[in-house]
C-alpha cells in the first residue's frame, strides 16, 4: 500500500510542477481538457476491447493524469483539490453500499444495483429517474442506461421471451411502413422502436449491445479489408468486381479467422 502511495504522491507532485514551469500545461483550463479526456477515454474502451492489458494499462495511466489535471487546475482557484475528490468518491462509495457498511441485506447484484439507483435518486433529488442518463450519450449507450434506470425502479419485462415477442412485433410494424411505402418520418419512428427493444433484449440476455455492435464494426473491416487485399493482388479495382467475387473473398476472410481463433 505505501508503494502505490508514493506513486500517486508522484504523480501529484510532477502535476504541480508541469503547471509552474511547462508553458503548454499552464494554459490547459478544465474546458480545454475535455475533448482530450473524451479521445483517452475512447483509447481505453479500443483496449479493452482488443483485450491489451498492457494498452489498458498505459490508458489508465492517461485518464488518471487528466483527473489530477482538473484536481489541480481546481485548486487554483480554490474550488476543490484532489483530496475532496476522493473524499467525494469515499463517502459516496460508503453510502451507496449499505450491504457492506450498514445493516440493509441484499439477494444479489441486481438488488444491488437497484439499491444504488434508489439511493441516488434520493441523493441528488432528481424529480425523473431518468434525469441522470447524460444527453450528450450516444443513442445506443444512451437507451442501455435509460432501460436500466427504468428497470431499477421496477418498470421492466419480467422474461427476456416477452421482450423478444417486442422486438418480433416491432420488426413487423416497421416492415409493414416499408412496403406500404410510409413517410421517411414514420419509418424513422419504427426503426428506432426496433433498435431500442433490440437493445432492450439485449439488456435481458446479458450482451452489451454497444460492445456487440463495435465487435461486429471491427470483425466487418477486417473481412472487407481482406477483400480490398485481395483485389490488390489481382490488379483488380474493387468497383470492377463483381458482387459474387467479393463474396468469395469474404467467406475466404470468415474462414481464416475461424483458423485463427
Amino acid at each position: 500500500m505505501e508503494e502505490k502511495v508514493e506513486a500517486f504522491r508522484k504523480l501529484l507532485e510532477i502535476m504541480s510542477e508541469l503547471r509552474a514551469k511547462c508553458p503548454w500545461d499552464q494554459k490547459q483550463t478544465v474546458e480545454s481538457l475535455r475533448y482530450l479526456t473524451i479521445e483517452e477515454t475512447y483509447e481505453l474502451s479500443d483496449a479493452i476491447l482488443e483485450k491489451d492489458m498492457n494498452e489498458v494499462k498505459k490508458e489508465l495511466g492517461d485518464l488518471m493524469l487528466h483527473l489530477v489535471f482538473y484536481s489541480q487546475i481546481a485548486s487554483e482557484t480554490n474550488d476543490f483539490d484532489i483530496k475532496d475528490v476522493i473524499d467525494n468518491i469515499n463517502a459516496k462509495l460508503i453510502h451507496r453500499h449499505p450491504h457492506i457498511f450498514g445493516d440493509v441485506v441484499v439477494r444479489d447484484a441486481q438488488h444491488v444495483r437497484d439499491n444504488w439507483e434508489k439511493i441516488k435518486l434520493k441523493e441528488k433529488g432528481n424529480k425523473s429517474v431518468l434525469s441522470g442518463v447524460p444527453l450528450s450519450l450516444p443513442a445506443m449507450i444512451k437507451a442501455y442506461r435509460i432501460q436500466e434506470k427504468a428497470s431499477g425502479v421496477g418498470f421492466d419485462w419480467d422474461r427476456p421471451e416477452q421482450v423478444w415477442e417486442k422486438v418480433l412485433e416491432e420488426m413487423k410494424e416497421l416492415r409493414n411502413e416499408v412496403e406500404h411505402d410510409g413517410t421517411l418520418e414514420k419509418k424513422e419512428d419504427e426503426m428506432g422502436d426496433l433498435l431500442f427493444a433490440i437493445v432492450n433484449y439485449a439488456r435481458f440476455i446479458g450482451v452489451n449491445p454497444e460492445d456487440a455492435l463495435e465487435k461486429t464494426n471491427r470483425k466487418f473491416i477486417q473481412r472487407f479489408q481482406y477483400i480490398e487485399d485481395e483485389a490488390m493482388k489481382l490488379h483488380k479495382p474493387l468497383q470492377e468486381m463483381t458482387l459474387t467475387e467479393m463474396d468469395r473473398f469474404w467467406i475466404e476472410a470468415k474462414k481464416l479467422e475461424r483458423n485463427t481463433k
